[in-house]
């Protein structure tokens, strides 16, 4: 058993019954599949179940504003520059879907609550584990019974097992968020740390309705469910009147994250062109990740990484499935909006992850290969086979030829807060060496070397 495992489980056994005592007599078994499980909720949780069907970790889903229209835009149909789309490689994905059963978007019944997991997000025990390219089943040697009966309010690690582990690894995806943060030092983060405040994801992700606040950019730039620092930390956060003069142009996060990826390193560049070349030696980096695979091409990772900084008015905008591109420019994927005259924008820290993907020489569109299962490009190593075949799950027309365009795409930095004693500093922007792009946030340069400009603007 993992090492978070048997921390989980030590919680539950020193909670005492009382964490799950509604539950032991209610779950019934023997149990044959995880549906079964589902019924038994079901019989106290309906409305529940039906609230849960409503969100995007059940729709993959959600209908916001982007780029001036209302589409309906997350997982199931957003472009990453990681495993790049989920159109094709369904069964593969569904390891991080809230439900079972799930090998194609367009046919899967999503009104039917039986399929709801309740378990992946109640779960207590820490044996709960999903297979991979299961469909969003669990392993087999999960049991059921134990799990049903011993759910509760969601912990980090039941977030934490996809959000943690997002993008292919640890550590890979968002930058901020990895398996250091389940049971994190003060260090690492504040308002997590086990031995201080010890927040739950829900904390602050609160939510009504089983609909949890805050989203991603780039499945949800147009979300307008963000969290703000201000819900907790309201007035005169700081004794220095210098400092709370800058919240109205600077995020908390910006001063109080001065690093992300603090323990554990995190993928910032993917290059799929190279991907398919036999190598004869092994390539790894001095984190130990390898910077080659063949089935995934070249890759880089940083640790105690410096944010690239942006200004950001709470919305987004990104690549949507099927637009054309310009591919003599780097072609951006999900990122911030706002700029020095937006009144709602502030400056926020990101991490933006750079990389090549495959796209249609001649409609210019990124491609959705596909990459797992029969014909997926990790099987059979046929770029052609692969964009035909996910082009073809997404309803994408494909010419049959096709390239490579750089990508990027924007994270924002929210997690592994830091104490208040090494948040940031006025050298740290302000110095002859700052960390801000001046010019790049829409001034001729520091505005603190030029007190009578910057009064003036």
């Amino acid at each position: 058993m993992k090492y978070l495992q048997i921390v989980s489980l030590l919680a539950v056994l020193i909670a005492g019954p009382a964490l799950a005592a509604s539950h032991q007599d209610r779950i019934k078994g023997p149990i044959a599949e995880p549906q079964e499980v589902t019924r038994q909720c079901l019989q106290c949780h309906e409305s529940e179940a039906r609230d849960f069907m409503k969100t995007s970790h059940w729709n993959w889903g959600l209908v916001q504003e982007v780029d001036g229209k209302q589409v309906e835009r997350g997982k199931k149909n957003a472009l990453n520059n990681y495993c790049t789309s989920v159109a094709g490689n369904e069964q593969f994905c569904a390891k991080c879907h809230a439900g079972y059963g799930l090998t194609d978007v367009d046919s899967y019944d999503f009104k039917n609550p039986e399929n709801v997991d309740c378990l992946v997000c109640h779960d207590t025990t820490g044996t709960y584990v999903k297979g991979t390219n299961l469909a969003g089943y669990p392993i087999e040697k999960v049991d059921l019974l134990y799990v049903a009966a011993n759910v509760g309010r969601p912990n980090r690690d039941n977030c934490g097992q996809c959000h943690f582990y997002g993008g292919g690894g640890d550590a890979v995806k968002h930058g901020d968020l990895d398996s250091s943060m389940a049971y994190p030092d003060r260090n690492t983060d504040v308002h997590m740390n086990v031995e201080g405040n010890d927040f739950a994801c829900v904390d602050c992700h609160a939510t009504n309705n089983h609909q949890i606040s805050g989203n991603s950019l780039g499945v949800s730039p147009g979300g307008r469910l963000h969290i703000a620092c201000t819900g907790c930390h309201e007035g005169e956060i700081h004794s220095q009147s210098r400092i709370n003069a800058h919240l109205d142009s600077v995020a908390c996060q910006t001063c109080h994250i001065p690093t992300f990826a603090t323990n554990l390193a995190t993928k910032i560049w993917w290059d799929w062109s190279k991907a398919g070349e036999e190598r004869q030696f092994d390539e790894k980096d001095e984190y130990g990740h390898h910077t080659y695979v063949k089935k995934k091409g070249e890759m880089k990772y940083a640790k105690n990484v410096v944010p690239e900084y942006h200004w950001y008015n709470g919305t987004a905008e990104g690549y949507q499935r099927g637009e054309q591109i310009d591919p003599e420019q780097v072609v951006r994927l999900a990122y911030p909006l706002g700029d020095r005259g937006d009144q709602e924008a502030r400056i926020h820290p990101f991490k933006v992850m750079r990389g090549k993907q495959i796209y249609d020489t001649r409609f210019k569109n990124l491609i959705t290969a596909k990459v797992a299962n029969d014909g997926g490009y990790w099987v059979d190593f046929d770029w052609d086979k692969a964009a035909r075949l996910g082009s073809k799950a997404a309803g994408l027309p494909y010419s049959g030829e096709y390239g490579f365009v750089e990508t990027e795409m924007h994270w924002r930095i929210n997690h592994m807060v830091v104490p208040k004693q090494q948040a940031l500093g006025c050298l740290d922007c302000h110095g002859d060496n700052g960390r801000l792009d001046w010019q790049k946030l829409g001034y001729p340069g520091d505005p603190m070397s030029n007190p009578d400009w910057a009064r003036s603007h």
